[in-house]
This record gives C-alpha cells, structure tokens and sequence, in this order.
C-alpha cells in the first residue's frame, strides 16, 4: 500500500467514523428500576460515602480506569504545531488503543493554550477524574517542565508517552537487536539524533540500563559539556551523562563507527548512505521520526544495516510507543502505582524484549506483535517482581 492510498482510505475512515471514541456507560438496556440507583435519590448515598471515605473513590467510580491524553498541538507526530483541533485525530486514535490493548478509558483533553502555567493548572484541575495523566505530543523542553511539575504536585502517575514509552519500546528494541548481532549494551557506541523529549527519555533509560558510549545530536551538532549554542538545562544533562571523551561536529562525525542510530529527530532523510556506510559492522538503524523516518528502509538495507526498524506500521519491525502504553498504564492502574520510576520502565522494557522467543527472534522480527496477549502479562509480572 502506498502512503497516498493510505493517507486517502485513512480520511475516508474517519469521515465515515466521524470521530473514533464515544463515552458509554457499564449497563446496557438500563431498566426503570436502576436509574433510582445509578442517579437520584440512589446516588446520593454513595456521594456522601466517598465524602467520608475519600479512598473509596477508586471503587465506587471509574476514577481508577480513567487516563486523560492531555496535549496543546504543539508537536504532532512529525507535523509540528499544527493545534489542538488537528490534533484531536492522534488522540483519539491513542484512546482507542487503550481500550482495545489495556482496557483503559482514556480521553482527548486537547487544551487550546500552549502556555506552560495554563496547561498544569488545566490538568490539576481535572486531576480528580484520571487515575493516571498522559502527556503526549507538547514542544519540548515545555513538556518536560510540565512533567516534572506535575510528578511532583499530584498523587496520581504522571506518563508521558514521548519521554517514557518511546524510552521503554528503544531499550526493548536495543535489547533484541543486540543479541542477534552479538554485541553489548555497555560496549555498544550509540548514537541519538534529536535532544528533545523522546531523545532525552531514551538516552537517561539506556544510561540507566548500562549504555556508557552515547552521543546525542541536535540541529546544532554533537552535545558536549560547555557547548554554549541551542543548550537548555535538559540538553545539560544529557551533556553530564554522555559524550564522555568531549566529540564535536555534526551527525556525520557522530556516525563514525557507531554500532547504533537511533533517530528522534522529527526530520525525514537526515540519513544518507554514506552515514550508514561509515558506521560499524552489523550496523542497527532505528529511524523512528513519524510519518516520514530518517531514513527509508530500502536505503537504509542498500548501504548495508544489519538491522533496521521504524516508528511506521507501513514497515517490519515496528518499533512504536503503541507496544508500551496500553499495557503499561493498564498495570500502572491495576497496581496503583503512583509514579513513574526508572525500575518500572527497566522491567518494562525486559519485559516485552523477552515476549519475542529465541526461535523468532531474527533480523525482521525484533519486537512483539501488539496483540500478542503474552505483552501484558509479562509486564505484569516484572513490575510485581519489583515490589517483592
């Protein structure tokens, strides 16, 4: 299928759905009997039940399967700022697969501002209704200050998709792909093109999981300790925690050698041949900028990648935050766990890098499918190893 026939049957669809989520209520054919007790006079007693026990908010009302998908437009896919009425169709599309994969009720809140103040003052507004709040598709380093202020006012997690699930689905990715090409994470030379939200993400959990060899690029270059241009205190850190022997230049000098690409950037074609050829054996390209990649895979397996994977479902070996989300947060409420940490997403991660089997595992098929059931219960079970 070519991307303009997927781009007109994908129109067509949403005309016909007009829109792809609906709210509808637990009971079906609601008898006379039942509305007494699902509203007036009935509901007043459970009011007034959680208002003397606030923790029986989780059990008496949906509060504990409710995620908002909370966004301002400001970076959709790899579309820009295209506002949050454009929006609308990413997060319903986010909604429904909570729902088919986790079971999770999940809303738009697509906020019509793209002031950092209004947009946290918005979700802790509206915090009593979500058991969890996801954060997705907001102008980095704007989302990661809306992240870590929001961890640290509400009881509630704090997900945010672009930061944390594209960090899990890489680090399972990575996992994968360097057992078939027999390499290691602590050996491995890593580099990530884009320092925004998913590149910063990925790179703390691979410090976290072992990675010491690992540059991060910008449109300015290699990061570096001192760099003076395009740096904020995000890209500072990232400057502690990497690039230990000071390297500058551009993508390319970066590319020398390197065992890995893992591509955030935002920027379609930002990979040439010549990049790849100059990379080590066995080289392994994760393009993951949505809809158009780094690189193409047909390019990218002429210039001679062992491996390569993209953030597209038009391509194998799909490397996509989907895989993480609705599985994920479904264990996150079922647990009641309230913060995200770097444990949870290290299991995580081995967790469903370990869904594919040694007999599947092959250069084509490096991650599950996203309906293999196995997913979720793996996860499961990681994150209640943590807490034994």
């Amino acid at each position: 299928m070519t991307v303009d026939k997927n781009a007109r049957e994908a129109i067509r669809l949403h005309e016909k759905l007009k829109g792809k989520i609906m709210v509808t209520g637990r009971m079906s054919k609601l008898r006379p009997s039942e509305i007494k007790l699902i509203y007036t006079p009935g509901v007043a007693a459970v009011c007034e039940e959680i208002y003397h026990h606030p923790e029986k908010k989780y059990t008496l009302t949906s509060k504990g399967n409710n995620v908002a998908i909370v966004t301002d437009g400001t970076r959709i896919l790899g579309l820009g700022n295209i506002g949050p009425y454009a929006a609308m169709p990413v997060m319903e599309g986010k909604a429904v697969l909570y729902h088919e994969f986790g079971g999770v009720s999940a809303f738009p809140i697509c906020v019509d501002t793209t002031k950092k103040e209004e947009i946290i003052s918005t979700v802790r507004a509206i915090a009593p209704v979500f058991g969890a709040i996801n954060l997705e598709d907001i102008e980095s380093p704007k989302v990661l200050e809306i992240s870590d202020e929001l961890t640290k006012s509400l009881n509630i997690p704090v997900f945010h998709d672009d930061r944390h699930g594209t960090s899990v689905v890489v680090l399972s990715a990575l996992m994968n792909s360097l057992k078939l090409v027999k390499k290691h994470i602590p050996s491995a030379r890593i580099v990530i093109a884009g320092a925004g939200s998913a590149g910063f993400g990925i790179c703390n959990l691979l410090v976290a999981a072992g990675c010491r060899n690992i540059l991060v690029t910008d449109s300015d270059g290699i990061i570096y300790k001192g760099r003076r241009g395009n740096m904020n205190k995000y890209k500072s850190q990232l400057a502690k925690i990497t690039n230990r022997q000071g390297k500058k230049g551009m993508l390319p000098d970066a590319l020398e050698g390197a065992d890995v690409f893992i591509g955030v950037s935002g920027k379609k074609n930002l990979v040439t041949p010549k990049m790849i050829r100059g990379m080590a054996r066995d080289a392994i390209i994760f393009a993951l900028t949505n809809p158009d990649p780094e690189v193409s895979p047909c390019v990218a397996k002429e210039a001679g990648a062992r491996i390569i994977a993209t953030g597209s479902y038009l391509f194998p070996n799909k490397v996509n935050n989907a895989l993480v989300f609705p599985h994920l947060m479904r264990v996150i409420l079922d647990m009641k766990i309230r913060k995200i940490t770097m444990s949870l997403l290290l299991a995580t991660a081995a967790a469903i890098a370990n869904t594919v089997s040694k007999s599947d595992l092959h250069y084509d098929n490096i991650m599950p499918d996203m309906y293999d059931k196995k997913i979720q219960k793996n996860i499961a079970k990681a994150v209640a190893d943590l807490r034994t």
